[in-house]
């Protein structure tokens, strides 16, 4: 059997073979791709890559110094090349289809914000940089949360999360520490079944118990059983 990109498959279906080795999490029938381990298709032997000597030089790694081959697999630059593209033909890509869930960065970001984000003076910023060295960037930011009061109507933007889950639960934390400031004991967050899974799991991480709303067959929340 071939798939799609025309290579060949090493098992087709579990009902062909008679077992559920090859099922999914979902009780699917999956199908292994033919593609060997990248240590399966080099060796230690080869290198890709001809180096000069390494030079006497003094050594001051002590008893740390390794003794052994590092075991790296020897390939050539098409091989490698090669390797990692047919891999990469096989995952689901933003560019193939729809991600109905999650990648929110991947989904909405248009390409010129792609090129500018690898952008020398952006893309190569180090966390430890001088400030006076990175006020491009700084600007950006606080341009960015200027929009997102004025749009929300909030006093402050935090800058401190790294990621969608991770602003996810700061917003969680601040949440609960303005309702304790209040005095309103809130145990319960509901979450529509279709909601990320960092929703459920955040609430619950902030000790809050989560309720779920169920969806309707087109898959928006059923706003009756809300009410």
């Amino acid at each position: 059997m071939l798939n799609k990109q025309g290579r060949q498959t090493d098992v087709s279906t579990a009902a062909e073979l008679g077992q559920n080795s090859f099922t999914t999490h979902s009780g699917n029938r999956g199908l292994e791709q033919a593609e060997r381990l990248i240590y399966e298709i080099g060796d230690t032997v080869r290198t890709g890559v001809d180096l000069e000597d390494i030079p006497e030089v003094k050594d001051r790694l002590g008893g740390v110094t390794r003794d052994n081959e590092i075991g790296l697999a020897g390939l050539s630059e098409p091989e490698a090349m090669r390797h990692y593209t047919r891999l990469s033909r096989m995952n689901y890509a933003i560019d193939m289809g729809l991600y109905p869930l999650g990648s929110c960065t991947m989904k909405h970001n248009p390409r010129i914000n792609e090129k500018v984000a690898r952008l020398p003076g952006l893309g190569d910023i180090h966390p430890m940089q001088p400030v006076s060295t990175v006020q491009g960037a700084l600007d950006l930011m606080d341009t960015l949360a200027h929009w997102l009061k004025t749009l929300t109507g909030m006093p402050a933007v935090a800058m401190s999360p790294k990621a969608g889950a991770h602003g996810e639960l700061c917003g969680m934390m601040t949440i609960r520490a303005a309702l304790d400031k209040r005095g309103e004991n809130r145990s319960i967050v509901l979450a529509p079944e279709s909601a990320h899974g960092t929703n459920p799991a955040t609430a619950t991480l902030c000790g809050y118990k989560v309720k779920a709303i169920p969806a309707t067959n087109d898959g928006r929340v059923d706003l009756q059983a809300l009410k």
